[in-house]
């Protein structure tokens, strides 16, 4: 019987320290990852938490969810890089110490956009910015050097600064089929059966094997 490859390792391509498995690295209450996602950096892979996930004070998530591949230098501002705009000046005093440290009211109520969430099956290419409380479709593509601000729609794929949507990978009745299909929450075991159909099949193939899924 077909073995799938174990979600649990930390390095899960022997000889590559430069590739971690998300998962079973990240410690904080405030990241969530799904089984499979990878993140690839020859520098310092095992430091995801602190050099791709940015001013991460809480207490938004940030939720990546199953297969998902992370090329080097991707990185996530999260909400607390957030400065007053509405003064003359955006400098965050109180956070300097001293007796400035008396105004930190000032600093309630920044703008918030809530969870940064990354769908299933996306794939981000070098050095992509994502920014806080963006909302990335299932499947989609995001290319290198590309800073998203808006919402990316399942199998998009988008580039540029700001991140605009270049073509969709698929129809739109087409998308429906395979968020229908959703192989990404198949068991591991039936996930392995199948993936040459996965990776190559068309979306009738992938009905096909969805049909005789354990979860169907």
């Amino acid at each position: 019987m077909p073995v799938p490859a174990d979600s649990t390792v930390l390095h899960p391509m022997p000889g590559q320290p430069r590739v971690v498995l998300l998962k079973p690295l990240v410690t904080s209450p405030l990241i969530e990852v799904g089984e499979y996602s990878y993140y690839d950096d020859p520098d310092d892979a095992i430091a995801f938490e602190t050099r791709n996930v940015l001013y991460h004070y809480g207490p938004e998530k940030l939720i990546i969810g199953r297969f998902c591949a992370l090329g080097t230098g991707v990185r996530f501002i999260m909400n607390g890089a957030n400065h007053r705009m509405d003064g003359p000046s955006t400098f965050p005093f109180p956070t300097m110490g001293g007796s400035w440290a008396e105004h930190f009211d000032l600093l309630t109520g920044l703008p918030n956009r809530g969870d940064t969430v990354v769908g299933h099956d996306v794939w981000f290419g070098h050095g992509a910015t994502v920014m806080p409380g963006v909302r990335i479709g299932h499947g989609a593509i995001i290319a290198a050097g590309a800073v998203v601000t808006s919402d990316v729609p399942d199998y998009g794929i988008v580039g540029g600064n700001p991140a605009r949507l270049i073509r969709s990978r698929y129809s739109e009745p087409d998308v429906a089929r395979l968020l229908a299909v959703g192989w990404w929450d198949w068991p591991a075991e039936f996930i392995t059966e199948h993936v040459r159909t996965i990776m190559s099949g068309s979306i009738d193939d992938l009905e096909a094997a969805a049909s005789k899924s354990p979860t169907a």
